[in-house]
């Protein structure tokens, strides 16, 4: 048993002995079908604290000679396979997280020195009886040992990108990290299987990649991984029904990576933050400050702007991923930072209408730090002001609220006003803060027709007023609430009786001003 080869199951365990633990090695019965194969080479990427690292934990306690996991995966769903017993501790397993190694080097030479130092010093003592033509060179020890002791490989590489994350500029670093990973395990006899997992897919250089060997399974594309990326619906609500939380109240802040075949997945660290502490709350966003966020969507790409207001006030907007270069520095369209956000986790992709949206509220009010703290001129105003906004609104304040959708109406957005769907995403915007309080409803079926916008109280907070909001165009804000009554907008609303407030909001072309009408009614 070694630090890197072979090493034992506990950091697999911890996971399992946490407080929450989702079966998740079902995925071990796809790295067992591709055992030996050409098809034995894996590349996983997911955003940071979607369970890449106990995935590959639990591939290291699978499939390492050093531990006897039996009992540990009696539990589980892959006790269950017929290749269960066939492939567990069968292996020469050398797991490493790079991260750990970059933070002990100074440069892309050492790391790869200190590599192949680390994993040689352990093969030597594990197999001290073995005839090294080079005691040296990690790749001709690997093939010694897979020759004279009929010893396979498996190689797990956590955090494989952390090159590209912390030398972004660095393209001589970059190339030699990568031809390095291509020379130890491309065409190599003694490796039955290699798993990477990162944040990015796997840098291409020109026409080809030096690792095009591997299958990626993405953000983008996570084909037949895709309930390994997160918690799935399910899990979600059986863990609701264990901690007595809202179903529709997780949905809401954490869902909203669906894949094909209609696979919803949630971030996981949420997920089991809110089941830990009882309480909905911003958690995932707690790993990382929003000036992460705020570098990308400030970049200076014609239409990246207004793409990004239109997400914030629920929009989805499309993408070309073809030109992105799987890396955090080269950036040629605000299409190429789309892609990047899809894989960060801060937009999700739409495979067949080719289109990313904010996935969840937990997200979105990163977006909303974000540009709040930047200089987005009204916008940002509008969104640093959008709780004043609702107090307007639950204090009949007319005059107040028109004066923040005003603000709110950006000039310079292709969300240009033409009717009152564009209306309703000014809007939006300007009550970003309801979110905190409010499900919002578009095109809400009540009565005889549907209302424009909905808002109604979240679980948490029963005494406050839903709002019914009606937007016209060149007509008026009375009319709006006219339109409410004479459509029985508020039939479907019942229980809120005595605690509902109407609002109408018009907008007139001509003297591009904007008019507001409030009113609290009985039903």
């Amino acid at each position: 048993m070694g630090i890197y080869l072979n090493p034992d199951s506990s950091k697999f365990e911890e996971a399992v002995n946490s407080a929450i633990y989702i079966d998740k090695t079902g995925l071990l019965t796809y790295t067992n079908s591709v055992l030996h194969t050409m098809q034995k080479y894996i590349c996983i990427s997911r955003p940071r604290r979607f369970g890449k690292s106990i995935a590959a934990n639990m591939i290291t306690a699978y499939y390492s000679r050093g531990c006897d996991a039996r009992q540990l995966f009696s539990k589980f769903e892959i006790a269950k396979s017929d290749e269960f017993e066939k492939h567990l501790n069968q292996y020469n397993t050398i797991s490493v997280n790079m991260q750990e190694i970059l933070s002990r080097s100074n440069d892309i030479c050492e790391l790869i020195d200190r590599f192949k130092r680390l994993i040689i010093r352990e093969l030597k003592g594990e197999y001290p009886d073995v005839d090294y033509f080079d005691e040296t060179d990690l790749i001709e020890c690997m093939q010694d040992v897979y020759a004279q002791k009929k010893q396979s490989f498996i190689v797990i590489i956590d955090e494989w990108d952390c090159i590209f994350r912390e030398y972004k500029e660095d393209k001589e670093a970059q190339e030699k990290y990568l031809d390095f990973l291509r020379d130890l395990l491309k065409d190599k006899s003694y490796i039955h299987l290699a798993y990477m997992t990162g944040i990015l897919p796997i840098k291409k250089y020109g026409t080809h990649s030096a690792l095009n060997m591997f299958d990626e399974f993405s953000m983008i594309n996570p084909g037949p991984l895709a309930r390994y990326v997160g918690f799935t619906e399910d899990e979600v609500r059986m863990l609701c029904e264990q901690y007595h939380m809202d179903m529709t109240e997780m949905k809401n802040w954490y869902d909203g990576y669906l894949f094909e075949n209609e696979i919803s997945i949630y971030s996981p660290r949420s997920v089991v933050s809110c089941m830990r502490f009882g309480k909905i709350g911003n958690y995932w966003n707690q790993t990382e400050t929003f000036e992460a966020l705020r570098i990308y969507i400030d970049m200076n790409f014609e239409g990246l702007k207004d793409d990004v207001l239109s997400m914030i006030a629920g929009k989805s907007v499309p993408v070309n991923i073809g030109s992105f270069a799987n890396d955090m520095a080269t950036f040629h369209t605000e299409d190429d930072v789309l892609t990047l956000l899809i894989h960060l986790g801060y937009v999700s992709y739409d495979y067949d209408s080719k289109t990313v949206k904010i996935p969840n509220e937990e997200v979105r009010s990163e977006y909303v730090n974000s540009v709040s703290t930047s200089n987005w001129g009204e916008v940002s105003k509008s969104l640093k002001n959008s709780a004043d906004t609702l107090e307007a609104i639950w204090q009949n304040r007319p005059a107040q609220v028109a004066e923040a959708i005003r603000q709110a109406h950006f000039e310079t957005s292709h969300i240009q006003y033409n009717d009152e769907n564009a209306l309703s995403y000014t809007i939006s915007l300007a009550l970003y803060a309801a979110r905190n309080f409010y499900t919002v409803y578009r095109e809400f079926a009540s009565g005889k027709e549907f209302a424009d916008l909905v808002f109604l109280p979240r679980k948490n907070f029963p005494e406050k007023p839903a709002l019914v909001v009606e937007l016209k165009w060149d007509k008026s804000a009375r009319g709006a609430l006219v339109q409410i009554k004479n459509k029985e907008y508020c039939r479907s609303l019942e229980e809120y009786q005595g605690n509902l407030i109407l609002v109408g909001v018009n907008y007139d072309k001509k003297t591009k001003e904007h008019e507001c009408v409030i009113e609290k009614v009985q039903l």
